[in-house]
């Protein structure tokens, strides 16, 4: 069953309840399934081909989800795409339709089969869904110029969904806190689960502290990266009459140690876990004691003779299908099904807790993203003056670390940070974007003439004079 097929059941059923909350208001469950109608029908009036790709650049979060749901309703694959893009980079996707405004409210006069009839007859005239079909995509973390979107198939997207709602106790009943963009998995996710079982989901579209006592005296649960945890815990322990909030999911990044145990006197539960775009739901804690297998997920950890650590492979029906249009990534697959994306982690026996150590292929992590070096450095190359660069990540205590840009100049005159920063608005999502930035006469390489990354991290991290800050 599509996702948008269950919110116009929910709306039959319970019509008057709180669908969704965004920052420009809200709707009911028939009022989201009307805007869903609305622009399914807008979709398929001039053909949508089955499974075919429609890329979303809106910007509200609420018109996003209406948007993503119209799509699967009508048979197609939603994409969410950064609004922020610019033309350059949107146009490199690889999209059968570009959607960039919904039909006014109330004003769509198409009157396709679909809308004819009663809501039984109206469901039954649009495309039958097959557990096989596309049914979503979203770009990895990290996709910039050359655009990285992951597909998965019906199954593997909404065939989880009941173990994610045993596993956090997400019902009916609930209003979830989806504090981030919806163009990441982990919150695109989180908002469409907690439609598809009838709850509601807020959604203001990104993280903003200031906003948490106005959020936390309405939900239930919530959907976060860790080092949000902190700061929903300060709003909690600040709450004088006390908050609904009863259970936190966290994703995205390693849980710092003593959160759980402070959550706990907040009288919050903590469900963690852990897992990528490629190969969704791998593994999760639930109770503290540990990271353990997801429901019908297959772990390994291949080690080679003489390495303490080795490689994270997971087999299991959540796998993604792969990347679009061929695009290269951290993705390895085998002959027997196993999937990889690098991940590294100390030997596992089944039955064991899995002891994730961190990512083999040089990503960084910041903010519960996951930021491949090469795809900002990819952008970056296109300023004036810059002969090459090197992106790598820079300690930081909240954020894990922050990408950092080392800038090659040789002779010529070094770009200003004005001009780096533009280009990154432009081509890079939010968390791709440089926070610090550097300067070198000639980058260290190796033998073989790469850029020694390694070698200056460590320079970063000995003050060397010859890197200078750029201003």
């Amino acid at each position: 069953m599509p996702v948008a097929a269950q919110v116009l059941r929910h709306a039959s059923d319970h019509p008057h309840r709180l669908a969704v909350c965004g920052p420009a208001g809200e709707l009911s469950y028939a009022e989201l399934a009307r805007r869903i109608r609305d622009t399914a029908a807008d979709l398929a009036a001039p053909g949508l081909a089955r499974g075919a790709l429609v890329a979303i650049s809106l910007a509200d979060p609420v018109d996003q989800l209406i948007a993503a749901l119209a799509t699967d309703l009508a048979g197609g694959t939603p994409l969410l795409c950064d609004p922020a893009w610019d033309e350059r980079l949107r146009a490199a996707i690889p999209a059968d339709r570009h959607l960039d405004s919904l039909p006014p409210a109330g004003t769509n006069d198409v009157q396709s089969s679909a809308e004819a009839g009663t809501p039984a007859q109206r469901a039954a005239a649009w495309p039958h869904p097959e557990p096989g079909d596309r049914a979503w995509a979203c770009f990895s973390s990290g996709s910039t110029g050359r655009p990285r979107a992951v597909v998965r198939t019906r199954g593997s997207w909404t065939a989880s969904f009941p173990w994610v709602s045993e596993l956090a106790g997400i019902g009916p009943g609930d209003v979830v806190l989806v504090p981030g963009p919806l163009g990441s998995s982990l919150y695109g996710f989180a908002a469409v689960h907690a439609l598809a079982v009838g709850a509601t989901a807020l959604v203001p579209g990104r993280w903003s502290p200031g906003s948490l006592d106005e959020q936390l005296g309405r939900a239930t649960v919530a959907h976060l990266v860790p080092h949000c945890l902190p700061a929903v815990l300060d709003a909690l322990d600040a709450m004088e009459d006390g908050a609904p909030l009863r259970t936190v999911v966290i994703g995205g990044a390693a849980l710092p140690a003593g959160l759980r145990e402070r959550a706990a006197e907040a009288g919050v539960r903590v469900v963690s876990y852990y897992g990528a775009t490629e190969l969704s739901f791998v593994a999760a804690d639930a109770d503290g004691a540990g990271l353990r297998p997801f429901p019908g997920v297959e772990l390994q950890v291949r080690t080679l003779p003489g390495q303490a650590l080795g490689e994270v492979w997971a087999r299991s029906p959540w796998l993604a299908e792969g990347y679009l249009a061929g695009a290269a990534g951290p993705l390895r697959v085998d002959g027997d099904g196993w999937m990889s994306v690098g991940d590294v982690a100390e030997p596992y026996l089944s039955g064991e807790v899995l002891r994730l150590r961190g990512r083999g292929d040089g990503a960084i992590q910041t903010g519960g993203a996951t930021v491949v070096p090469e795809d900002v450095e990819e952008v970056l190359r296109s300023v004036r003056g810059v002969g090459d660069v090197v992106v790598v990540g820079s300690p930081h205590p909240d954020l894990g670390a922050v990408v950092t840009a080392i800038v090659e100049v040789g002779a010529g005159t070094p770009p200003s940070r004005a001009s780096l920063e533009a280009v990154a608005r432009g081509g890079l999502a939010a968390a791709q974007r440089p926070r610090r930035w550097y300067a070198v006469d000639s980058l260290p390489r190796t033998s073989a003439g790469k850029p020694a990354r390694g070698l200056l991290s460590a320079r970063l991290a000995g003050d060397d004079p010859d890197l200078w800050r750029l201003t």
